[in-house]
């Protein structure tokens, strides 16, 4: 019979060797910084969008790993509307938007506070106060007698991945997790020196005791944030969901080989390893920002209103870019023209070196150039 890490006697004692570590720890510190001074040259409204884009992949990705897909507009709305950047807030449809939008702005206000029962019950609350399943125990710890288990279905039988510690259990557990938690946090006599050890530990303590019934994994990343938040000593500027959801297997692969021990050197690896891919993700998010700046500053005089408003469209694709190019049956859908006019728009935009192209013939499709 397989057991868990919080089965066998030095559980929660985790051990890890960091001899192999120190230096991509110091790239997250300096990388830190330089993403800092980045966001710093930026205006105040460059910056403003810049987090905003940042809090919408977050609330996004993190519900994407769950299998959730909440509607993207829905979640810019809710955020703008929760920091009053909407002058008259925005009607949400989709709920669950506005909680996943109140977690991941309360994360980052309160992440200098001290973690408690009542706040992880707050973010619970938050998080699945809109759930359609009516006998969902939202704010508190689990309960049923049955035990947690993770488990999927391969060639017809049911394999148990892991399984959590029984609901009996979890009251005392969490108190231990908690008192662990504020107890490591910087400036405290057990603290931890590095904040990506500490959020790695915490998440997989967490996710480990699994203490609700659903949405572990959520409030999981966001005390992990919590504590890189710490460390750092200011809101950090990085996914770590949009990271994870990128390769969702290699996550859970990682999580399934620690919950077997307390000798967790391995994990640490691996989520050093995606906070630095986090980090890369969220430069590239200001470099995007600051060529599209260039890009309006070199072109915006010289821009009709129907290629002004392909160019927007397009630059709402962010970084991935416009899905498949911009071709002359898509010029015409958003703008309503013909297509000679769409074709003589597109090579105009061409000719002024706006838009790079890519292919030939009838499969000519532009980018922009940025």
């Amino acid at each position: 019979m397989m057991t868990y890490n919080w089965q066998q006697p030095d559980w929660p004692h985790f051990q890890y060797d960091l001899s192999g570590l120190y230096e991509r720890l110091l790239l997250i510190s300096e990388k830190m910084g330089g993403i800092g001074g980045k966001l710093a040259h930026l205006t105040q409204p460059l910056q403003t969008e810049a987090m905003i884009n940042l809090m919408v992949e977050e609330a996004i990705k993190t519900s994407e790993i769950e299998g959730e897909h909440i509607n993207r507009p829905d979640v810019r709305s809710s955020i703008k509307n929760a920091l009053g950047l909407n002058s008259k807030p925005t009607p949400v449809h989709d709920k669950r938007a506005e909680g996943i939008a109140k977690l991941v702005l309360d994360v980052r206000d309160t992440f200098q506070e001290p973690l408690t029962e009542e706040k992880l019950f707050d973010w619970h609350l938050m998080l699945l106060s809109s759930s359609p399943y009516p006998n969902l125990k939202i704010g508190r710890w689990r309960m049923d007698e049955e035990p947690m288990q993770i488990i999927s279905e391969r060639q017809g039988k049911w394999i148990v991945h892991y399984e959590a510690p029984p609901s009996r259990q979890v009251p005392s557990e969490m108190k231990k997790f908690i008192r662990w938690f504020n107890e490591t946090a910087p400036g405290k006599n057990k603290a931890i020196q590095f904040a990506p050890v500490r959020a790695a530990i915490a998440h997989l303590y967490f996710e480990s005791i699994h203490p609700f019934d659903d949405g572990n994994g959520r409030i999981g990343r966001a005390i992990a944030e919590k504590a890189l938040s710490q460390g750092f000593g200011y809101p950090v500027t990085l996914s770590l969901s949009l990271s994870i959801e990128a390769n969702k297997k290699n996550y859970y692969d990682a999580l399934k080989t620690a919950s077997k021990t307390n000798h967790v050197t391995n994990w640490i690896h691996y989520f050093v390893d995606l906070i630095l891919n986090a980090q890369m993700e969220f430069e590239k998010q200001i470099n995007f920002i600051l060529n599209k700046t260039r890009f309006f500053d070199t072109f915006n005089n010289v821009l009709n209103e129907r290629q002004l408003k392909v160019i927007k469209r397009m630059m709402q694709a962010g970084i991935k870019g416009f899905e498949g190019g911009m071709s002359a049956r898509k010029y015409m859908k958003i703008t309503g023209v013909s297509k000679a006019t769409a074709t003589r728009d597109l090579q105009h935009l061409f000719s002024i070196d706006a838009f790079k192209q890519i292919g030939s013939g009838r499969n000519v499709r532009y980018e922009l150039n940025l």
